[in-house]
């Protein structure tokens, strides 16, 4: 702890007098009284100037601040005297608040012989915290370079339903990204923007802007230089994120101000430090990782059996099939139609995909027929009876995913319901809660004194949902806990799976909240056939990938709207490098499934093919997103942080560090406008050196009708697999193992295996294997080696397995040696199992290196 004497900041001054200007419900504070203990700092704040305006505000508050870690900083506001919503520990675990300490540093703000501001730092950490007493506001700083992230201006409300609080932001030097979840025109967030939180159900989302599914208070920010700072509000209420370029505003309807800050410094750090605050992505099961075709209007399990076998006769690769609510009796979850879906037809169906090595995923609700839901007490109430509103079925009940008793119910409907169709995974969908029924307002809850911008037209926040006056287990109203319910849905999900199966779930939430992909993947919802929409997907999937839910993809080729041919097959070719790659389509839309067209059909077989070749690369970056929480699809300033031309590039996208997919987004395009950061790039399909590139610039690219432009980056290692129609099938094949050079000869790159299945991922005592390899290159007389090894980390999987790596290939070597040599283990290969091209590709055929066991290959070259 650190006490700090006031600065002349005149820019903060500034923007505190244009917002206490502009602002009519505004609010002052002041400090009455510091203390600190350790890496704690307390205060009490006292109200000297307010407004009537959303209600009396609370005249005294409580700040507390504390160094939960060298990394991340916690600042939560509250009243002082009366307790208030706050998300709950048993939803988002994390560490309670620290007792407030004792020792008093501050008496009052007007003493002459006392300090004015409180600081708080600590040499481990790169992170500052200052109060500033009066008129109260705090800043965070950054202690290596000085630099401010996060500076309130002295506008500070704090009422029953309405806060606010505002920071200045550096607009010059500031690149912000997050805050969702909307449909943005751009990754990199737009000045003069509002960002609307309040989980909706939306039939049609392709109208930008508009709040959708999920709520992520959440935002990174990537300053000039590189360095990367996170920010989260961890609040469930509803709210409006005003984003100025020089200010951020948040205008929030309930709870607490409970502010987290990551100091980064580099963007992959950033999500690392979020994500061990929220909880690290759920593993996903390898199958997963594969292609999956659904469609709402399948009419009949023979409509299904006549997709999997046009699947098949196309060669196209299908990994699950998925049901709609179509498979129900009268849309009741659990339920199977009996003309139609009779499980007498389909279970012999599931059996014989799974027999093929397929899966199957059905769609579950969480509102349940009024006339067959059971006499327990597992639903929401409203005045003191069970909430009855309207959905599918009808009349419907909903349940209460806070009740102990409604997940034990639910766990119980899907082990009942696997005995009959043993489902591999669920569909959570319409969890927002999507309710059809107009509601008359009950209690104030029902109309807040702030109006949050929901739907883009300040629609009451009761608008095709439950009524925020509902009361969930132990008396939480729907007002504070609304924006959790497919989090909690899709938790008990996840555990109802678990204990059923015993095996990894596989989950699908269309509603999320903060702390969701613990327990589930997330696709875009229901957009819309058009090129524009195909574009947009790549910024969802990049936001969730910050959000801490990596497996994430979007309805290939559309879901609402007649697609074409042309779309169809551009869409897929992206599609086929979404972490979750699942095509999904409206009932009264065109069929569209990829066979239909043929130019499609070669589409599908060429992207799905070098889906299916990379998916050791995928599950490998599966494994590092549950151990660090790093997206699978990645922004490219996350590999290049220090190249601010990469901070708006959301036309192309990585999976992970090595692999830059360009995709085509508009209409008869020939070529592809593309950004390339400094280095190597080898193309992924005949690993020839495509570009070097000294420092960042753009690259107009040919464009193939039936293929999407894939690079891979010098100075990485890759295992890829041979394609085949089914992942299971796939796995079984040799590895080959992709060394591409960068200029100083160097590269790395590792791999994950296990079962795929198991419920944990790496964990201690685990069955699974973990190889790191890396190159490295000498020259000496003449002679240049180069030399690959492998570092095993861990092998109690590998073993038990006949996996092996049959060839590995060399890009970017020099070109047209004069001789070479190549060592396997010391052991001198015949020319005979190498093959050189002039383009500096060189292969090496015919190996038996069984993954797990150490190797080392040298390639020795004179010029």
């Amino acid at each position: 702890m650190a006490i700090g004497l006031p600065s002349t900041d005149h820019f903060v001054l500034l923007t505190i007098l244009i917002w206490l200007l502009l602002h009519h419900c505004s609010a002052v504070y002041d400090v009455e009284s510091t203390a600190e203990s350790g890496k704690l700092i307390s205060a009490q704040l006292k109200l000297v100037g307010g407004s009537t305006e959303f209600g009396p505000d609370v005249k005294s508050l409580t700040l507390t601040a504390s160094l939960e870690t060298d990394s991340r900083l916690r600042v939560r506001i509250t009243d002082a005297d009366h307790r208030r919503w706050e998300v709950p520990q048993d939803v988002i675990p994390r560490p309670a608040p620290g007792p407030e300490p004792k020792d008093v540093l501050l008496d009052s703000p007007g003493n002459p012989s006392m300090p004015t501001n409180s600081t708080m730092s600590s040499a481990s950490s790169d992170l500052t915290f200052t109060i500033h007493p009066s008129p109260f506001r705090f800043t965070v700083s950054r202690r290596s370079t000085g630099d401010t992230l996060f500076d309130t201006s002295a506008n500070l409300v704090f009422k029953d339903r309405y806060l606010e609080v505002t920071s200045a932001l550096p607009a010059d030097r500031a690149s912000l990204y997050g805050l969702g979840e909307q449909k943005k025109q751009t990754f990199r967030l737009q000045h003069n923007d509002t960002f609307t939180l309040w989980n909706g159900d939306v039939t049609w989302s392709d109208q930008p802007d508009l709040n959708l599914y999920g709520s992520h208070p959440f935002y990174m920010d990537v300053r000039s230089g590189g360095a990367a700072h996170g920010v989260l509000l961890l609040n469930s209420n509803g709210m409006d994120i005003l984003y100025g370029g020089s200010y951020v505003t948040y205008k929030v309807i309930g709870g607490v101000l409970d502010f987290y800050f990551f100091v980064g410094p580099s963007p992959l750090d950033v999500v690392d430090q979020y994500t061990q605050l929220i909880g690290r992505p759920a593993p996903m099961p390898y199958w997963s990782f594969g292609f999956h075709q659904s469609r709402y209007g399948y009419k009949n399990v023979a409509d299904l059996d006549g997709v999997v076998a046009g699947y098949a006769k196309a060669r196209i690769p299908l990994e699950a099939i998925w049901s709609d609510i179509d498979y129900m009796d009268g849309y009741q979850d659990f339920t199977l139609d009996p003309v139609n879906y009779p499980s007498k037809q389909l279970r012999p169906f599931v059996d014989r995909l799974h027999n093929n090595g397929q899966k199957y995923v059905v769609t579950v609700h969480p509102a349940i027929k009024r006339q067959a839901a059971p006499h327990e007490d597992l639903f929401l109430k409203r005045n003191g009876a069970n909430l009855v509103g309207e959905a599918w079925p009808g009349e419907v009940y909903f349940l209460d995913f806070m009740s102990p008793r409604s997940t034990q119910y639910w766990a119980r409907k899907i082990s009942e319901f696997r005995r009959t169709i043993p489902v591999d995974g669920l569909w959570c969908d319409i969890n927002e809660p999507s309710n059809f029924k107009q509601w008359q307002p009950l209690n104030q809850l029902d109309d807040p004194p702030y109006r949050i911008n929901n739907s883009g037209f300040h629609l009451p926040i009761n608008y095709r949902t439950v009524p925020v006056s509902t009361v969930h287990y132990n008396g939480v109203s729907e007002y504070d806990a609304h924006n959790l319910f497919g989090l909690l849905q899709a938790q008990a999900t996840h555990a109802g799976l678990l204990r059923d199966t015993t095996r990894r779930p596989f989950v699908l939430s269309r509603s999320t909240f903060v702390g969701s992909g613990r327990y589930a993947a997330h696709w875009a919802g229901n957009n819309v056939a058009r090129w524009d929409e195909l574009a947009q997907s790549i910024n969802t999937i990049l936001n969730f990938g910050l959000f801490g839910i990596p497996m994430m993809g979007a309805d290939i080729c559309g879901f609402n709207g007649n697609t074409t041919q042309e779309l169809c097959s551009r869409w897929i070719q992206l599609g086929a490098f979404y972490p979750f790659a699942r095509a999904h389509a409206e009932k009264t839309t065109l069929r569209r499934e990829l066979y239909v067209w043929e130019p499609t059909a070669r589409s599908a077989r060429k992207a799905l093919g070098m889906r299916y070749r990379l998916l050791p690369y995928m599950y490998t970056l599966m494994y590092e997103a549950h151990m660090t929480g790093a997206p699978i699809a990645r922004p490219l300033f996350f590999s290049y942080p220090q190249d601010a031309d990469t901070y708006g590039v959301d036309r192309q996208f990585m999976l992970g560090r090595g692999v830059l997919v360009s995709p085509v987004l508009q209409p008869g395009a020939t070529t592809v406008d593309a950004y390339f950061p400094a280095g190597r790039w080898f193309s992924l399909y005949d690993y020839s050196l495509a570009y070097t590139m000294k420092v960042g610039k753009r690259v107009t690219l040919p464009a193939p009708a039936d293929l999407a432009n894939a690079h891979l980056a010098g100075g990485n290692i890759l295992l890829l697999q041979h394609a085949d129609l089914t992942t299971s099938a796939a796995r079984q094949s040799e590895f080959h193992l992709l060394v591409a050079l960068a200029e100083n000869g160097t590269a790395s790159g590792e791999l994950f295996l296990d079962d795929g299945d198991s419920p944990e991922m790496g964990a201690v005592g685990g069955s699974w294997t973990l190889v790191r390899f890396s190159c490295d290159r000498e020259e000496s007389k003449g002679m240049v080696t180069t030399k690959v090894s492998s570092h095993v980390v861990q092998n109690s999987y590998a073993p038990s397995r006949a996996q092996v790596i049959g060839k590995v290939v060399f890009m970017g070597l020099p070109s047209a040696p004069k001789s070479f040599t190549i060592y396997v283990n010391s052991v001198q290969l015949k020319a005979a199992r190498t093959k050189s091209r002039t383009s500096g590709v060189f292969s090496i055929s015919g190996l038996s290196l069984a993954i797990g066991q150490k190797f080392e290959i040298k390639l020795v070259m004179s010029h």
